[in-house]
């Protein structure tokens, strides 16, 4: 099976399609809970067509094991995608991350934007106040003891079925609770990159409208008209997608156009 032995562990990976040598893979990072192979609706709807695609299961998740006596952070998980996109030979992928995969895919341009040709965020805050305090009061309140309760969940049946361990549901459940307490804000960091990058939210996100304009200003977006020729137009883009929220957003028919107009 597809592993790289990266930063101490082994990181499970995919690769999908084909493309020319010289073209710019995709690399595709999951939300909380999931697995690389979440995206295969995504990539049955075209996302991927012609591409070298890269789908990662992150660390603790999927086929990855967990790392024993270690914290989820998501500025490990930013360093693991450079160390496989080094140990393949990849010099720049465009990257796109949903959810907890987007803070991942964050960490990843912020830490190593050497690597980084295009970004998309799919409902992503660029600070933890930037999701609705009912969100912030959940992830609050969630710890190792929700493991059982979401043993009927999709997620779970998904861990159970591919997990090398099980049994280490609720080790993933507590250290993915303990990161979603940590406080932050990436703003300065976000407005300090250089590359081109989608922002992509539901209309119906667990973030707050005001913040996703926020981000889009940081990015250099809707700050002043681009003029009748388009001159003036920044480089990156906000797409708020309609009759969608953070739950179902990655199953929007409108997602994989707005994507692949930004990619192209």
């Amino acid at each position: 099976m597809p592993y790289a032995d990266v930063n101490g562990m082994s990181l499970y990976f995919e690769e999908h399609g084909s493309a020319p040598a010289a073209a710019v893979p995709l690399v595709l990072l999951h939300g909380g809970f999931g697995a690389g192979e979440s995206f295969a609706p995504l990539l049955a709807a075209g996302l991927g067509e012609g591409r070298r695609v890269i789908t990662v299961d992150l660390r603790g998740h999927g086929r990855t094991p967990d790392v024993a006596g270690q914290a989820l952070t998501l500025e490990a998980m930013g360093d693991d995608i450079a160390a496989l996109l080094r140990h393949l030979g990849v010099a720049k992928a465009d990257v796109l991350g949903y959810s907890l995969g987007a803070g991942a895919a964050a960490r990843f341009a912020i830490q190593h934007e050497e690597l980084v040709n295009r970004l998309v965020l799919v409902s992503m805050p660029a600070r933890r106040d930037g999701w609705f305090p009912e969100i912030k009061a959940q992830m609050d309140a969630m710890n190792e003891g929700a493991a059982e309760a979401l043993k009927g969940s999709p997620m779970y049946e998904l861990y159970e079925r591919i997990a090398p361990r099980p049994e280490d549901w609720p080790v993933l459940v507590g250290k993915v609770a303990a990161m979603n307490r940590q406080d932050y804000d990436w703003s300065d960091e976000l407005a300090a990159l250089t590359v081109p990058v989608l922002l992509v939210f539901a209309d119906a996100d667990g973030i707050r409208p005001a913040h996703m304009v926020e981000v889009f200003a940081l990015l250099g977006g809707g700050l002043k008209d681009p003029g009748w020729d388009g001159a003036g137009r920044p480089a990156s883009r906000l797409s708020v997608i309609p009759g969608a929220s953070h739950y179902d957003l990655m199953s929007s028919p409108l997602l994989v156009p707005t994507v692949l107009s930004f990619l192209q």
